[in-house]
């Protein structure tokens, strides 16, 4: 299942870099893209292992607003 995330307060590629990594080691990810300028990402997951939710808490947790679009 592919799913979209908004995700606010991103302002460099360190920023992206971070997120990409801390959501590609949840279990059940499977792929992760965020795109800075637009500030979105789509993240590729095993619905039955995580929910997109769970996904938008581990971003908010580094310090970014996340949620499902």
């Amino acid at each position: 299942m592919k799913t979209k995330l908004k995700i606010n307060g991103m302002s460099c590629n360190h920023c992206v870099s971070r997120v990409e990594e801390t959501v590609k080691a949840l279990p059940g990810v499977k792929k992760v893209n965020v795109h800075l300028k637009k500030e979105i990402g789509t993240v590729t997951l095993d619905e039955t292992v995580i929910q997109p939710l769970t996904i938008c808490q581990a971003i908010n947790d580094l310090g970014y607003q996340a949620e499902v679009i």
